[in-house]
Order: C-alpha cells, then structure tokens, then sequence
C-alpha cells in the first residue's frame, strides 16, 4: 500500500515538472521571437517607463513642428495666413526725374490715408532719404529738415484727415539720392513705420509697394508711386526744363480751341465739358507790374491754371477807371498786353468790363459800345477772348436795366466776333442768378451770367440760387471769388470755400479766382510782403493763394 502510494506522488511530480519545463520553453521562445534582429522590442505594448507627461510633451512636439513647417510654408510663399488691417499709411512718389546743377530733381507727391471710421486732426509725417534732401517749394504743409528726414505738418486748413479719406501734400526736391528710405506717420500718438526695405526706382514711372509695422502693432502699407512736376534748381528758384509740369501736351488752347456753351457747361471744339479754372487780376491800371507774361506763365505751369481776367475798372472817381479821366489808350495797353501774353501762352481771357462804385452798367454804356465794338474788332481771331459786359451791377440795378443794357452791347461784340463766349452780370453784386434764371437772355448763342461769391460772407442762401440756376438751364460762371468775407479782407472761411469748390466741381463751373496781387487783404493772392510781379513761386503766396493754387491742381 505504501509503495503504491509513493509511485503515484511520483508520477503527478513527473508531470508537473514536464509541464513546467514545456511552460517555460514556450516562455522563452514568445519573448525571443517578440525581437527584431537588432535585439530591439518592438511589442506594440507601451512599457511602464513611457508616463503620461512624457506622451503629452510628445503629442506637443509634434504639433509644434507641424506649426512651424506651416509657418515656413507661409514664409516661404511670402504670405501670412490673416493679414493686419491697415488703418493709416502715406504713399510717397513721382513720376520721373531731372538733373539741375548736379542733383538729382523731381516734384514728391505725398498723399496720406485714413482708412478708419472717424476723422483725425494734426498729423506729422517724416520722410527719411537715402541722400540729403534741399527743398524749395511745399504746399498743403509746413517742412522742417534735419540731415536726412524731411519733416512736413499740415497747413491750417489741411489739419484732418477725414474718415476714410485723404490728404495730400507735396514739394520740389534735389538730392543726391530721392530713394526713399523709410517714413514715420504721427497721428494721435502712435507711430506708424515704413519699411527699412522701402525703395524707390528714380529711372521711370514705378509702383513698388511694402507692408510696414507700426510701434502699435497694426499694419500698414507705404507706396512708392512716381508722378512728376516741373523743375527745381537747386541754387534758389525754379528753372526752365523740358520737364516743367504741364496738365497736357500742348496749351490749353491748342489742345481745345474755341470755348462754346451747350446746355449749361462750357464744351470745347470737339464737343466734350471743359472747366476754365485761373486767376483775375485787380484792377489793371492799380496793379499793371502783374500784367505781364512771366506772371502769368507762373500761373499756367506752376498751378495748372487755363485762364486769366483781366479786371478794368469803369469808374473809380479818379483817373484809374476807364470812364472816370483814366487814360484809355494807356489803360487799353494794359488790356493788350494782358491778352497778348495770354494768347501766347495759349491760355484764355476774359476782358471784364468792371462796374462797381457806377453801380448800373447803363451809367456808361456809350463808352461800353465803344470799347467792345474796338475790342471785339481787334481780337476777332483771337478765339481765346471771352467778354465780361458788366463785373457787379448794384445799387439797387434791376434785372431789367441789365437785361437792356445787355441786349445792346451783345450785337456790338457780336457784329465783329460771331461765336465768342460772353458773361452777363447779375443782379446784387452779380449774385441773384435765380432771377435770371426765370427770363434769361434770348436770340443769341455763347451767354454765360457771372455768380460770384465771398465764402466767409455767401454760404447757403447763394449756393441754393446757384443749384436753382443751373436747374432751370442757366449757364453760369464764376467769374469772382475769394474765401474771405465780401470787403476783400477778414479771415479764410475754408470749411464754406470747399462747399463751394464741391458745388463748383459737380457742376463743371469755370471760375476766376480775386486777385493777382499783394495787396494787403485776405482776397490777395500774393503776400504783402512779397516783391515778385514776374516768376511767382509758392513762396510768393498768401495763404489765399496756396489753397486756390491747390484747388486748380485738383487737389
């Protein structure tokens, strides 16, 4: 029994020890197999050495590296996936260039941009050059300059910047190198920088264009546009050059020929809307050193302006008016003088008949017919003459005494100068154009009527007898205005002088600016203090001066 028993415990031990011993075979041969041929694990269960950070610093490289080679995607493309917004920038530029004693010339154009919601008033500009700039003329601003930066603020009347909107400033410069290096625009505080790559190509009319960073953070954009202007000479002055700035090859009258009126605008010979946009003298025999071609050239090239008046006042109670003991041949001189040097420079001219203190045009008509009988004789091939018959009837003259004064004097120009455009006053100083307007002038072709306006003194209630004029198909013409109050002289009005100049310009109204001259008073377009009767440069002006100048360039 007892042998039986010990041959059975030894049997089961047998068979464990087999069983452990196939058990730990198997073991042996999983985890060998479970190897590569490096001896490396590559079991797909994650080993306990791998925690929880280290996978989520590893899933965090990996999107780190696919930002990144995004980002070098973007770079590489020369794009940002969101772009900043531009809220101001400046486009800086010229068309083309001029050599003058050694330098390099050309006339900057600078225009800045308000791309938000709401105005901004006192802005600074810095333009940084690659050469030493020397300025000679700036208008719409104010320039300091220190080595290599040009520093421009705003003129008075061009402080504000209007929501989404612009203002423009320019100047003549020479240099060494106009290459714009960078700029730096103040507005409210903040600083908004070009780029350091910002560069400007002088040898012809560019568009290079670069994002810039301002110290806050925003986007913007500097542009170098080229537009060119007339020349600059470096020694002091403005010098003759085949680039000088002119609005067309050509002058105006080669270019457009004999003016006519068609509805209520002017049209030139092939039938399209022309503007005559210039300058009146003052009276010719108080202020004759004006009335000369180097003036008026000035006025052509500098200001783009297409027409001259020439004011010959009637009866000044002294020899200076026509019919009050002035020597008419002397007086008639200055009138030739002033429409021979505006025929040679192509430009037209208005010969104005200039009543004032004689109140009614009829106190004179005699001498009326006679002068435009003689006149319109003599210039009767001279296409670019236009005839004012009566500057500012007053005084209580009526449309009617007006209307038969003019319907004498048209025939006379008429029977020597068929086509010639001529202007009719108005009643009230030339300002009730609506009177007129309800029983205009009829049988002859080419009448215009004369508004003219003083913006500090004549604001809504003569702008609305103008729009009601030209609603009822009155031709009119600005012959006379000023942007101070109707004496000639207290302060510029220019939130009342650009309400006009928009009405001016929606309507295609031609219009003569008071006066060519330095007389100590605001209408005076020339400073007191200034000598110039010849070359007039925009040092010469007065500030009345530089903001016509700038409204005839269309600024």
């Amino acid at each position: 029994m007892k042998n039986k028993k010990t041959l059975i415990m030894g049997i089961i031990i047998g068979v464990l020890v087999v069983v452990i011993g196939v058990m730990g075979y198997m073991l042996i041969k999983g985890r060998t197999d479970g190897r590569d041929k490096d001896g490396q694990d590559s079991t797909q269960n994650i080993s306990t050495d791998v925690t929880g950070k280290d996978l989520e610093q590893d899933t965090s490289d990996k999107a780190a590296d696919m930002t990144s080679a995004a980002k070098k995607g973007d770079d590489a493309d020369g794009k940002n996936s969101e772009k900043k917004s531009v809220s101001f920038y400046a486009e800086i530029g010229h068309d083309s260039t001029w050599e003058a004693s050694g330098k390099t010339c050309a006339t900057e154009n600078i225009n800045i941009y308000n791309k938000t919601s709401s105005v901004v008033s006192g802005w600074k500009l810095d333009v940084i050059y690659k050469g030493k700039p020397a300025i000679e003329d700036i208008w719409n601003g104010e320039k300091k300059i220190n080595e290599y930066t040009v520093s421009i603020t705003p003129a008075d009347y061009n402080q504000d910047i209007p929501a989404g909107g612009s203002v423009n400033v320019g100047y003549n410069i020479a240099s060494d190198d106009l290459t714009v290096v960078d700029y730096i625009l103040y507005i409210d505080g903040k600083e908004y920088r070009g780029s350091e790559n910002l560069s400007a190509d002088t040898s012809g009319a560019t568009s290079n264009s670069v994002d810039a960073e301002p110290k806050d953070g925003k986007m913007d954009k500097v542009e170098t546009t080229d537009k060119t202007d007339k020349t600059l000479d470096v020694t002091g002055g403005v010098a003759e050059s085949d680039t000088k700035k002119t609005a067309e090859d050509g002058t105006s009258f080669d270019n457009h020929g004999q003016l006519s009126v068609k509805g209520t605008d002017i049209v030139d010979e092939s039938g399209s809307k022309y503007q005559l946009k210039g300058v009146s003298t003052h009276g010719i025999t108080w202020f004759p050193d004006y009335v000369n071609k180097d003036a008026f050239q000035s006025i052509r090239d500098d200001w783009d302006a297409n027409l001259v008046r020439l004011a010959m006042y009637t009866d000044t109670g002294d020899s200076n008016g026509y019919c009050s003991g002035g020597d008419k041949d002397s007086i008639r001189g200055l009138v030739d003088a002033g429409v021979t040097a505006a025929t040679e420079l192509g430009m037209y001219v208005i010969i104005d008949w200039h009543i004032l203190n004689d109140n009614n045009p009829n106190s004179h008509i005699d001498d009326a017919k006679e002068f435009f009988d003689d006149v319109s004789a003599k210039y009767s091939s001279n296409h670019n003459v236009i005839y004012e018959i009566c500057n500012e009837p007053n005084g209580g003259t009526s449309w009617s005494d007006i209307k038969s004064y003019a319907e004498i004097i048209i025939p006379v120009i008429r029977k020597n100068d068929k086509n010639a455009i001529i202007i009719v006053g108005t009643p009230n100083w030339s300002q009730d154009v609506d009177i007129v307007s309800e029983d205009p002038i009829t049988g002859y072709d080419n009448i215009m009527y004369a508004v003219h306006f003083y913006a500090a003194t004549h604001k809504d209630d003569l702008r609305n007898k103008v729009k009601t004029a030209i609603s009822n198909g009155l031709p009119v013409f600005v012959s006379e205005f000023s942007l101070c109050d109707a004496s000639g002289n207290g302060g510029i009005d220019y939130d009342s002088s650009d309400v006009w100049f928009d009405l001016i310009n929606d309507n295609n109204l031609s219009y003569a600016s008071w006066s060519l001259c330095n007389k100590n008073e605001t209408s005076a377009l020339i400073k007191p203090d200034s000598t110039a009767t010849s070359t007039i440069t925009i040092d010469d002006l007065s500030d009345t001066g530089k903001y016509v100048r700038d409204k005839i360039l269309g600024n």
